[in-house]
């Protein structure tokens, strides 16, 4: 009888330590943001996605992009002491709890082993980087945090198309909006680069690049922030047409190495979703 209630006394004690976790349910998607950016401690804002982008950006090493001095490196940032582990905390905090990615690096896989340079294109965290951003700057569970640009690219057509109003990105066709700090500029890659806006969102995922507009006050460029750009947080300068709009190949042509495909506008309190 004694061993029965004690048995039953322990089991009294232990419930309350286990009600909290049964009331919890299934891990959460954000269960390893810090509270600060999970409540958020401050409203999302455009300064603060463009703070932080700026705020990596300088960590890195102020890179500006350099196709020429990129192609004499002998040993990738991204591989770097101190920027590997960054790389790593893209992945982990960019992603919802419990992807596959969550434990990569800049040079390891799921498993912590090194993967070879020249395969890093499996691993290519431009999109970790975007997501990271985003869930820093505080934007919660409105922004669509993926390993794949074309997820949110797809979500903001998705939303300017009226048919879902969960995220706070909006597709915006390039010839009619001129891209502000904290924007996103959207071109197609490999098989996608001659994808256009007209043909969002798509049945699949594609290949693709998002920058942050960082900086929009010097007339005729844009300046953007990109992950993963030349194997480093990269800055990179962007014609404009004189009212700000990017510049395509349709109409006035100022650059061609970018096959624009949309700019994803976002919507922080302060813009209206119209």
């Amino acid at each position: 009888m004694r061993r029965t209630r004690t048995r039953a006394l322990r089991w009294w004690l232990i419930l309350p330590l286990l009600a909290p976790t049964a009331c919890i349910g299934p891990r959460m998607p954000d269960a390893h943001v810090p509270p600060f950016a999970k409540r958020p401690f401050e409203p999302f804002s455009r300064e603060a996605v463009v703070a932080v982008a700026l705020r990596e950006w300088r960590l890195f090493g102020q890179n500006v992009a350099d196709p020429a001095r990129d192609a004499t490196r002998t040993v990738k940032p991204e591989r770097e002491q101190g920027l590997w582990q960054r790389v790593g905390e893209y992945w982990w905090l960019g992603m919802n709890a419990g992807a596959e990615e969550t434990d990569w690096t800049g040079k390891h896989d799921a498993a912590g082993a090194v993967f070879p340079p020249d395969q890093d294109g499996d691993y290519a965290w431009s999109a970790a980087f975007i997501s990271y951003v985003m869930r820093i700057a505080g934007a919660g569970r409105r922004f669509p945090y993926s390993a794949d640009h074309a997820t949110y690219i797809n979500a903001a057509r998705r939303v300017s198309l009226g048919q879902t109003s969960d995220w706070m990105v909006w597709a915006e066709r390039v010839q009619d909006y001129a891209p502000r700090p904290g924007d996103l500029v959207c071109f197609g890659r490999g098989s996608a680069r001659g994808l256009r806006f007209e043909d969002l969102p798509t049945p699949a995922l594609f290949t693709s690049h998002c920058d942050i507009v960082v900086d929009t006050s010097v007339p005729g460029r844009i300046a953007v922030i990109g992950g993963n750009v030349e194997d480093s947080v990269t800055l990179n300068y962007v014609p404009v047409t004189a009212d700000g709009r990017l510049a395509t190949s349709d109409g006035t042509v100022l650059d061609t190495r970018f096959p624009w495909m949309a700019v994803l506008r976002l919507l922080d309190g302060r813009d209206a979703a119209s």
